[in-house]
């Protein structure tokens, strides 16, 4: 008897998906085909960090700038020359996929990996709202409490993309004119965490969501994916498909950078889109705060009122269980600029 490792997505969903004339479709563009589908397709700006380590004080200055540059208009950009190397990326991936070839009823019952295990989005109420993936959500201070599944890869996994996050985060805030090590101290193991994804084949429709649109509620997020494509980011009021790049990692602003920056960092709202004919896969970075740790704007006068790590992301869910979608910084305007 063959053991399933997908989960039931169609099964449990079905009601859902009786009607995917109810999902919302893409803007056709030209230039990239997803799924049958005209998506114009953009190359992210592209910053070589070997310049920060140059002598060359001038190149160094270059590369800083045109990152800052890239979190204000675009809120992304790829990295190459990062420091964490082919062969632990490797590793990493190889330790993802055999994760999640386990049973799904195992993946699901036993707990792994901190009971980290999702998938689907049980919240959703109409297929807009449904993301066909499953991933495993966990925090740093827990990957080395497992024995098993790949912990000294994704320990080590783990320490480089922090190293490299907080490497960037500090370029971003010396940029604001503020310390460098100022996001050092608030942001720690105990919130930090790891996302690993998969996109399974989705035999439904070329229009659904792998991954909803939404805001990361961090600091920084940075992305480690496969050439399959379908990380499509919102750019000049319409979507725009990522394209791939085999040497890079992908760095995106999140809400709390937009609102200590005083909206100079912009949090762009993202989506994947499912793929009919591959899987794919992806692991996330995401610098956190400690949940106490208070935030507000580095200037003023302040776009957003201050709140904690842990208000931000009880509002977050409030938000989703209620209305089905995440509101995020909005609800934190200060009350003359709030419009919602």
């Amino acid at each position: 008897m063959t053991v399933d490792s997908n989960p039931p997505l169609v099964h449990h969903f079905e009601k859902l998906l009786r009607h995917p004339d109810e999902i919302s479709t893409p803007k056709r563009h030209d230039c990239h085909q997803q799924n049958g589908i005209m998506m114009e397709e953009c190359q992210l700006p592209l910053i070589d960090l070997i310049g920060l380590n140059s002598h060359d004080e001038r190149e160094r200055a270059a590369s800083a700038k045109a990152m800052c540059r890239a979190s204000s208009e675009w809120g992304f950009f790829q990295v190459v020359n990062h420091g964490i190397s082919p062969e632990l990326l490797r590793k990493m991936r190889k330790e993802q996929e055999l994760l999640f070839k386990t049973p799904f009823e195992r993946k699901a019952t036993c707990g792994l990996l901190n009971n980290s295990y999702r998938w689907g989005t049980p919240t959703a109420t109409c297929p807009k709202q449904f993301s066909w993936s499953e991933a495993f959500h966990i925090p740093l201070t827990k990957i080395s409490d497992q024995s098993c599944y790949g912990e000294l890869v994704m320990t080590e996994f783990a320490a480089a993309m922090s190293k490299l996050a907080r490497l960037l985060a500090r370029i971003l805030a010396e940029n604001l004119s503020q310390q460098g090590g100022m996001l050092d101290d608030i942001c720690n193991e105990s919130t930090c965490f790891l996302r690993l994804n998969r996109y399974p084949v989705c035999p439904i429709s070329a229009e659904m969501f792998g991954l909803v649109p939404h805001t990361d509620s961090d600091f920084l997020t940075i992305l480690y994916q496969d050439q399959v494509g379908g990380l499509q980011l919102m750019k000049d009021s319409k979507w725009v498909a990522v394209r791939p790049n085999p040497d890079a990692l992908i760095v995106n602003i999140g809400d709390l950078f937009q609102a200590w920056s005083n909206d100079v960092y912009k949090s762009v709202e993202h989506k994947v889109m499912a793929n009919g004919k591959m899987e794919r896969y992806s692991v996330a970075y995401f610098l956190c705060p400690s949940y106490d740790s208070l935030i507000g704007s580095c200037t003023e006068p302040s776009t957003y009122r201050k709140f904690t790590f842990e208000e931000y992301r009880k509002q977050v869910q409030e938000d989703v269980k209620q209305t089905g979608h995440k509101v995020g910084l909005p609800r934190f305007l200060q009350v003359k600029n709030a419009q919602l």
